[in-house]
């Protein structure tokens, strides 16, 4: 993990505000979704992409009863 020497303290609801430079390095716009892992004493914060749940595509996601589905496995689902 890279440190790039930005401190932010926690406010008292419990957010931290993502500085710019970051936001505009890692193409994180207003409401994009955030996913928050922990590993180990970490905390890592890494922006949501739908991936498909049978193969992890994440190329044309539709949401099909509340799972994401590439189009691909929709095919061979309707062939089964």
């Amino acid at each position: 993990m890279k440190s790039i020497g930005i401190v932010r303290k926690v406010d008292e609801l419990g957010r931290i505000v993502l500085p710019i430079e970051l936001r505009r390095t890692l193409d994180i716009a207003e409401k994009d979704p955030l996913e928050i892992y922990v590993d180990g004493s970490a905390i890592v914060l890494k922006k949501y992409r739908p991936t498909c749940i049978f193969c992890d595509g994440s190329k044309d996601i539709i949401n099909f009863k509340g799972k994401n589905i590439c189009p691909k496995c929709l095919k061979e689902l309707k062939n089964q």
